[in-house]
Formats: structure tokens, sequence, C-alpha cells
């Protein structure tokens, strides 16, 4: 079940509201000695996580589907530079880091159960108190295990916003009276301080000037997949350190390789467009990143958009314009 990100908190008894947290979005299922973690793209996350794969089978419940995040702590807050340094190809690499920086689960809901394997067909205001019930028998001798915490307090959600932080990034508002809909958007929305999207890199082109004699990236070409499963160009960043440029050009490189793009393509004419501007590298589309930005003109990005973080763990079929449709405000009522 995914979120349509809104720019207000939703008020109503229909609403409960969790904090929205900083991690890797994670499916637990066990069944007997087999524990399986999913991303939201579908990604096996168990090799990344062990020591969580071995807290699951610690649990007395052998038979279990949790939805929850994954985070690592770092001192106060969750770090998601240490959650993405978890995501290593070595496993003797994973292993030690599984000890140095363990992972923590934060569920926040339950999809199944040994008594009943349907919960997710039943309304949350159902499957909140199971939930409760099952971390409160399972999750106390398990420490890597947490509860995420729930409120149907309007004032208390409101409050989580203000402070959020430190790895909490805002609040997630769910309809108490529907099942678990898997990749429906209207049942759950999320509520940040900015707005954000999930955008596939399609293209770059490079800086106009060079870095120690070599051709660096200037900016990142970012687009979205349509119904039809075409991907548009949408605008771009150029919030790239100067430090980073080397790097990312030797990541990107290699993944040079067109179309690109196989919708709306950058480089059009226009009067802001020069000789330059037109001139782009297509890339495989194989890199998500975040970026946040301010408004959205036409199915664009109406300016530039600031780099949050690079998502190995979502899948680029799942950048889809769908993120950036928001409901409309009446503007009348403003009027009155």
């Amino acid at each position: 079940m995914e979120a349509r990100s809104v720019d207000a908190i939703p008020k109503g008894a229909e609403w409960h509201y969790e904090p929205k947290w900083d991690g890797f979005r994670c499916l637990m299922s066990r069944h007997g000695e087999s524990v399986d973690l999913r991303s939201k793209s579908g990604e096996d996350l168990a090799r990344y996580f062990p020591e969580l794969v071995q807290a699951a089978l610690a649990l007395k419940a052998s038979e279990f589907v949790l939805d929850g995040e994954i985070v690592v702590p770092h001192g106060k807050a969750f770090s998601f530079d240490d959650l993405l340094q978890r995501i290593h190809p070595a496993a003797s690499r994973i292993k030690k880091l599984s000890e140095e920086t363990p992972a923590l689960f934060l569920a926040f809901d339950l999809l199944a159960s040994q008594a009943d394997r349907k919960l997710a067909g039943l309304p949350l205001r159902e499957r909140r108190p199971v939930l409760e019930a099952f971390a409160k028998t399972q999750f106390k001798s398990q420490p890597a295990f947490r509860l995420s915490p729930a409120t149907t307090n309007y004032a208390v959600a409101r409050k989580w916003l203000k402070q959020s932080g430190g790895g909490s990034d805002g609040v997630i508002a769910k309809r108490i009276d529907l099942p678990y809909q898997a990749g429906n958007r209207d049942g759950m929305q999320k509520i940040k301080k900015f707005r954000s999207a999930d955008c596939v890199v399609g293209g770059f082109r490079y800086a106009a000037n060079k870095i120690a004699n070599r051709k660096v990236i200037g900016s990142l070409l970012l687009g979205l997949y349509d119904d039809k499963g075409l991907l548009h160009h949408v605008g771009f960043t150029s919030a790239i350190k100067q430090a980073d440029k080397p790097a990312l050009t030797n990541r990107l490189e290699p993944l040079i390789s067109p179309p690109g793009f196989t919708g709306n393509a950058p480089g059009g004419p226009s009067r802001w467009s020069t000789d330059r501007s037109a001139k782009w590298c297509p890339l495989k589309p194989k890199l998500v990143i975040e970026v946040c930005y301010d408004h959205v003109s036409g199915e664009r990005f109406r300016h530039g958009t600031s780099i949050l973080r690079w998502r190995p763990d979502k899948a680029p079929r799942q950048c889809t314009f769908d993120q950036l449709r928001q409901k409309a405000a009446d503007p009348m009522k403003l009027l009155k």
C-alpha cells in the first residue's frame, strides 16, 4: 500500500496518523524457519539485514506478515546514510555492518498471522489492535522490533509534523475504514515539510567547465513514467557538489544508452534553449533519485530541484506521475 503526497494533514474521524519514517519500506514475512524481507520494488533485502532475519526467527510466532520500515539508529536519530551503506555486494562487509550498525524494524501493520491469514482484508481500525497485541507478546524479547506509534488525534499528528527530523520526515495519514490495498494511494497520504518525488535518472548533461582536465556531470535529467509505460522528461537537478562530480560521472557514463526518455524528451526548442542545453546523454533507466521540488506546471517541475537522496531500494518503474497528482483545494472557499 502506497501513499499519495499531499500538502496538509487530512482531518476527520476516518483518519489515523503515524510518523513517516526515513528508511526502507519493507514487508517481512515468516513461514516456519523461512524469513523473507521485500522492498517496495520487490527486491530481496534479507541478505543485507541478516540480524533482522535472526530476530524474526527468534520471535515466538512462526507465521506472520508485517509491513514496516527498516531504519538504522545513529545516536539519538536514524541515519539514512548508514542505512544506504548496508546495501553492499560483499557478504563480509554485510556481516561487519550488521554488527556495527544493526538495523531496527518499525512495524506499523500486520497483514497475516497464524490465527488469521486474511488480516489484510480487514479495515485498519480492526487490524491496528491486532498488531498492538502481537507486538505486546512478541517484541518485548526482541529489541530489533519496535511498534510504530499511531494516533487518531489531529493535534498530535500536527505536532509530529512540526517536530519531524532525525529519522522522521513527516506524517502518514491512513483511512481507518479501508482494508490494506496494495498499489492504491487513495487510502494513505503522506505529508512532509516539503514536496518530494522519486524520479528516474534518464540522462545527464556535461558541465561547461572541466575538472582536472576532464568532462564531468553538470546536471541530471529526471523522468517519470506515464500509464502507458513511457518515460517522460519532467525536469532536472544541478545541485551536485563539485567534489562528487568526478565519481558520479564515472558511475553514469557506463550507463549511456539511447533512447533515455521514451516519451517527452529534453532539449526541445524554446526561447531559453542554447546549443549546449540541447545536447544531453541518454541513460539506461537504472537509477532512482529522490528530489525536492516546489511547483509542477504542465507535468514538469517548474524550477530546478534539490537532491535529497539516491533510492537503490526503489524500482524505476515505480516512479510515476501519480506522485505529483494531488487533490486540488476548492479556491472558492477561500473567497468567502
